[in-house]
């Protein structure tokens, strides 16, 4: 069976600086906490200037939401203007970033442990149907913009709304259907035992 993540039952935390807030949208195991998570997945509001916290041994996957955009300055190796035109950005989280922002921005976060998994992230625009054919174990899906998205298997139908995440079973073959959405899928990727 698939789980739904309702947007509107989820509360977003305030960070340490008051540089903005983050809601958790799933996190596994279920309930752990930064130091043990093998995947979390978040939305994030940046609401002032300033470093980002420090995730060793984590990558992460930053796509814009919504908002004017951010300038990251990745370490000292790059600068990034996560923007409507470049909306997806990923880096190891033990790498300094600093944030420049305009306006409040809303990102999608993901983040893996690099010891138990790896992630990757599709950023998709739905209009009408579209086909989702399943390519790990685990795969979230994020409905960014657009007001509803339906997806249904040969087993059932469930309807989103903004915000929403639907953590999707094992069926191979999804249909999303949408007037206008953009979703993003995120396939969890544990590594290989040894």
């Amino acid at each position: 069976m698939t789980a739904l993540i309702q947007y509107a039952s989820l509360h977003a935390s305030p960070w340490k600086n008051g540089g903005g807030s983050t809601t958790e949208i799933a996190v596994a195991p279920a309930g752990a906490s930064f130091d043990e998570f093998d995947w979390r997945i978040s939305l994030a509001t940046i609401a002032a200037s300033g470093p980002f916290s420090v995730f060793p041994g984590i990558d992460r996957t930053l796509t814009l939401v919504e908002g004017a955009g951010v300038v990251l300055d990745v370490g000292n190796e790059r600068r990034v203007a996560l923007s409507e035109r470049e909306p997806v950005v990923a880096f190891p989280g033990e790498t300094a970033v600093s944030a420049t922002i305009e306006g409040i921005t809303t990102d999608f976060n993901v983040m893996t442990r690099r010891a138990r998994c790896s992630h990757q992230l599709e950023r998709r625009e739905v209009r009408d149907f579209s086909t989702l054919e399943r390519r790990s174990e685990l795969t979230v899906l994020f409905l960014a913009e657009g007001e509803s998205l339906t997806v249904a298997s040969g087993r059932e139908r469930v309807a989103m709304v903004r915000y929403d995440a639907l953590v999707l079973d094992r069926e191979d073959v999804w249909t999303l259907e949408a007037g206008q959405a953009t979703v993003f899928i995120v396939d969890i990727i544990p590594n290989e035992e040894e």
